[in-house]
């Protein structure tokens, strides 16, 4: 093809195809969906091991990706490459577990060597191929067909559709047993404690907050002045005024500040009983973080006592859940 050819070709066209072919092909799965896949899932539901996947080349890259989906999501599974399961790797899998093996044609050699030793071992096998009457199809304790008009390679060669079509199989079934199982997001977040959703679900707000010499407090004796000090040294734009065993009697913002040099307050003299808000907005320390940050969002302000009660725990503020990523 001449540079000129280059100029010419035109992508879009050749993309917007690829799409239409794979969605026709997609189109077509619903029929798959039957008493076939309802038995896969009921075994891999009522599984005492473990999902082992299975594949080669393409195949094996989308069962990566499937055993990836069900550990995620209340299905334990790993994936095992079909030449280093014949090398020693197949040790990895046990007779209380259940492996799906995934080929288009369902001939794949290095797969079809490793089933009679599944067989002995009496572990099930659920079969991801495009013909039922192949040796993966007729080895199969359940066999589902995954099988697409053409793929959207021109040449019918790169798995295109065919892929496509069985990682959405391996969607459908890891959906499938996410619901059955009554899986929740805080499940989810559990195996998933590094990411956003993680720290949103899981991060409380004792985890963060303040405590201690880091909270600013002042008593109920304290003047105006001493209580700006204190806002000052915390840096947290505010001070909870407490008794002598840390009861919340009131608090003082940096926004009540501006509010009271509005009203004519004499700083050096008044008494910051005089000008605090008597009880304030408070949270538990076992809230979940998300739930704190709605409430401060609700409520337009920055910062949020930690307290059991009157009895004053911490002080948590904007930045500590932007610091954790809650935000």
């Amino acid at each position: 093809m001449t540079s000129l050819d280059y100029e010419k070709f035109n992508f879009i066209n050749v993309g917007k195809q690829v799409l239409l072919t794979e969605r026709e092909g997609l189109a077509q799965l619903d029929q798959y969906i039957n008493d076939d896949f309802s038995r896969a899932c009921e075994m891999m539901l009522h599984c005492h091991g473990k999902v082992v996947v299975m594949g080669m080349g393409k195949s094996g890259h989308v069962g990566r990706k499937m055993a990836a989906t069900f550990a995620s999501t209340g299905t334990p599974a790993f994936f095992v490459h079909p030449g280093e399961a014949s090398h020693g790797d197949l040790g990895m899998v046990s007779k209380q577990d259940i492996v799906i093996l995934i080929s288009n044609s369902g001939e794949a050699h290095e797969i079809l060597a490793l089933i009679p030793v599944l067989k002995r071992l009496d572990i099930r096998l659920i079969c991801l191929t495009a013909n039922a009457e192949s040796s993966m199809g007729k080895a199969a304790d359940v066999h589902i067909c995954v099988k697409v008009p053409q793929e959207a390679c021109p040449l019918g060669l790169a798995p295109t559709t065919s892929t496509t079509a069985v990682m959405v199989m391996g969607d459908a079934m890891a959906v499938a047993l996410l619901e059955a199982r009554g899986f929740t997001a805080e499940d989810f977040a559990l195996s998933h404690p590094g990411g956003a959703l993680g720290r949103k679900l899981l991060l409380r707000v004792s985890d963060i907050m303040h405590t201690g010499n880091e909270i600013p407090q002042v008593s109920r004796d304290a003047s105006l002045r001493d209580a700006l000090l204190e806002i000052t040294r915390k840096n947290l734009g505010m001070t909870v005024i407490t008794d002598d065993l840390m009861k919340i009697e009131g608090i003082f913002t940096d926004g009540d500040l501006r509010r009271i040099f509005d009203m004519g307050v004499n700083v050096n003299e008044a008494k910051i009983t005089d000008v605090m808000t008597c009880g304030g907005i408070r949270v538990r320390p076992a809230m979940l973080a998300v739930d704190a940050l709605n409430i401060m969002q609700e409520r337009h302000i920055t910062c949020v006592m930690v307290a059991d009660g009157d009895q004053l725990l911490g002080v948590v503020h904007m930045h500590d859940m932007l610091r954790a990523g809650v935000v």
